[in-house]
């Protein structure tokens, strides 16, 4: 089973920018779709964003024109590039990996291996 590790996050100040990292372990991350969720204290946990093994991006409108995802195949990790970042979006960001036929998706049932988060604050 793949696992999956995140790395990245902290406290940054609003208007700021973090880069999260996601390394991933066997053979299938090439294939695979991957994606970025987030859950807020007492919050349910919500997509954030996808890319398709051939690099398709997409986006949920919170994230549109700030987060940017991205993959590097050869080194099997996700990234997501978060700017113009606002107090709305501390969460523990959580990334996860699903089916090469998920794409596109928001949902977390198409995701069937997670890592444990990384926590990103944004103070005001």
């Amino acid at each position: 089973q793949v696992q999956l590790v995140e790395s990245g996050g902290g406290l940054v100040q609003a208007g700021g920018s973090l880069r999260l990292s996601c390394a991933a372990s066997g053979r299938t991350f090439s294939w695979s779709t991957m994606g970025w969720f987030r859950q807020a204290p007492g919050e349910e946990r919500e997509f954030v964003a996808a890319i398709s093994w051939s690099g398709i991006t997409q986006l949920a409108d919170s994230a549109k024109g700030r987060f940017t995802i991205s993959r590097d195949n050869a080194k099997n990790t996700l990234f997501l590039q978060m700017n113009s970042l606002k107090p709305e979006d501390t969460a523990v960001y959580y990334c996860a990996i699903g089916s090469r036929f998920a794409f596109p998706t928001t949902g977390e049932r198409d995701f069937g291996s997670w890592g444990q988060g990384t926590q990103v604050t944004v103070s005001s």
